[in-house]
């Protein structure tokens, strides 16, 4: 068993483990919970009813939260010639070709998302174990190797995140901060799982929304009831 604190002792008399909340009561108990110094991150775990082993069950996408995710997502975008310059329009925090593929070669790496145009990965492409290890290789699946640079720059900055599942048939994904007012974490937390329900396998059987729970970066889970969704 794991030890905790004080502080999540007390927390988690807030929230009953063994009951299931509506969406909105969920997330106001945790952010009730939420007791830490700082403005804890709200991240949902949904466990689906699919085989993570088969290809044709994977489940893969992305979403922008409504209310963004409240952390601010620096942008890199690899491109060249006009890209350039409609990637800084769109608020790229850094755009560049050869000089930011030698910049990451040498340890550099202040930046939350890459970009990519598609005439750029061959050379991106060289970056696979360094960018891939930490999760920022661009995706054709996450919208991140695209030529509409634009588009992908504003999206991330207006709170899109992508999702993914685990080896565990789970999705952990951020929606929010413990700071967000209760009704703007339900929204959220409705648009990923709406997004999970689009993104729904042909070849999943049975139930497919089985669980989900929500919980701030400190704080005990509090359970949703994953039927209002289905």
């Amino acid at each position: 068993m794991a030890k905790h604190g004080k502080k999540y002792l007390e927390a988690a008399k807030l929230i009953d483990s063994e009951a299931t909340y509506e969406p909105l009561e969920a997330v106001e108990l945790v952010k009730k919970a939420a007791t830490a110094k700082f403005d804890e991150t709200v991240e949902a775990a949904v466990r689906l009813g699919v085989d993570s082993r088969k290809q044709d069950q994977a489940v893969r996408g992305v979403v922008v939260l409504p209310h963004g995710t409240g952390k601010t997502q620096r942008v890199l975008v690899f491109a060249k010639g006009d890209k350039v310059k409609e990637a800084e329009a769109a608020g790229a925090d850094f755009v560049g070709d050869q000089d930011m593929i030698n910049k990451i070669q040498q340890g550099w790496f202040e930046f939350d998302v890459c970009v990519a145009t598609p005439d750029m990965m061959s050379e991106v492409g060289k970056l696979g174990r360094l960018l891939g290890g930490k999760g920022l290789m661009p995706n054709p699946k996450a919208g991140t190797v695209t030529f509409d640079v634009a588009k992908a720059v504003q999206e991330i900055k207006a709170g899109k995140i992508e999702y993914r599942l685990d080896k565990a048939g789970q999705i952990h994904a951020p929606i929010g901060k413990a700071s967000f007012s209760a009704e703007q974490l339900n929204e959220n937390l409705k648009a990923l799982i709406e997004a999970l329900n689009r993104a729904k396998p042909a070849a999943a059987k049975g139930v497919y929304l089985k669980n989900i729970a929500i919980s701030s970066t400190m704080g005990p889970s509090a359970r949703v009831n994953a039927s209002v969704y289905r």
